[in-house]
């Protein structure tokens, strides 16, 4: 696992460089970003398991043959496995957030994941359908567009740095799509 500050010393040995110009002013940005990062992870691991299991309710609704005898989520250690899973992703990505690097999220997640889910029967258009709503919510959350209204009584606000989030959100982003195209 590479974060940015092993990223530029790796890049520039190999170039038997030293970290200067691009590199230097990357981890300043980086440096900078900072607050906003570990803001990004915090309300992403705080509403985690209402991010996942809203995804999983909202992909068993858009098929509900997951749910009935001989679905993928039927019986409940299935559905518990649904969700145990939807954590694990999610875990991953705040990993590649706070690192702003992908290679755990890679080495550690997506690496076989979709050969494993193929052997064991997983439908990978709904795990790719749960990963884009898991996606949705997040970047909901780190924006701060999330609301009571939407939320109910499982609404948490945390409350972010102020100030433009749009490239914490769109790495973020990228992370979440690497997952689904992993497993398409």
């Amino acid at each position: 696992m590479l974060d940015a500050f092993s990223r530029a010393v790796v890049s520039a040995d190999s170039k038997t460089a030293c970290i200067g110009g691009e590199e230097l002013q990357s981890l300043k940005t980086f440096i900078a970003d900072g607050n906003k990062r570990l803001d990004a992870v915090n309300v992403i691991a705080s509403n985690a398991s209402c991010i996942v299991s809203d995804a999983v309710a909202g992909m068993i609704c858009e098929n509900q043959g997951l749910i009935q005898a001989g679905g993928n989520c039927y019986p409940n250690r299935r559905m518990a496995a649904c969700l145990r899973d939807g954590e694990i992703v999610l875990r991953y990505i705040t990993y590649a957030v706070l690192s702003g690097d992908a290679s755990v999220l890679e080495d550690r997640c997506l690496n076989g994941l979709k050969e494993t889910y193929t052997a064991l029967g997983v439908p990978l258009q709904s795990t790719g359908r749960a990963v884009g709503i898991m996606k949705a919510s997040s970047l909901a959350h780190i924006n701060g567009n999330n609301s009571e209204a939407a939320g109910g009584s499982r609404y948490k606000k945390n409350e972010m740095i102020d100030g433009d989030c749009s490239a914490i959100t769109s790495e973020a982003a990228s992370y979440f799509d690497r997952v689904i195209s992993a497993l398409s």
